[in-house]
């Protein structure tokens, strides 16, 4: 097992609340893409490489084309990247802060994007 774990966050802005018409069909597809990124190669993600895959290639791809009818478009980044310790699960406050820093100052080793991935640290974390 490797030492590190890539960490993801996304946000989005709904168009409705989860429960309205405007949802329906995104949340009729939720048990099933949250299936599929469970059973994907490298859940937990291993690395960029098999999260891109799960995000592009596998059953989640159609529904992220259509995520302009469920969702408004942001000016911000709303997806960050993280290596964490293997094991480790992130909270909600570490997960924004993430995201808050690559918003600030950009993609690095501690929050980057797709456009920008960081390899995996080379020694092993802290514990």
């Amino acid at each position: 097992m490797p030492a590190w774990q890539l960490a993801q966050l996304d946000i989005a802005k709904m168009r409705g609340p989860l429960d309205s018409p405007a949802m329906a069909d995104f949340v009729a597809n939720l048990d099933r893409i949250n299936a599929t990124a469970e059973s994907a190669d490298g859940f937990i993600w291993r690395d960029v490489d098999a999260l891109k895959e799960f995000v592009y290639r596998s059953a989640h791809a159609p529904i992220m084309r259509r995520r302009r009818e469920w969702f408004d478009g942001m000016s911000e980044a709303y997806m960050v990247l993280w290596w964490v310790p293997a094991g480790h699960r992130p909270t909600e406050a570490e997960a924004i802060a993430r995201l808050e820093r690559l918003r600030k100052s950009g993609s690095g080793a501690d929050a980057f994007s797709f456009r920008e991935p960081f390899p995996m640290p080379a020694s092993a974390p802290l514990r």
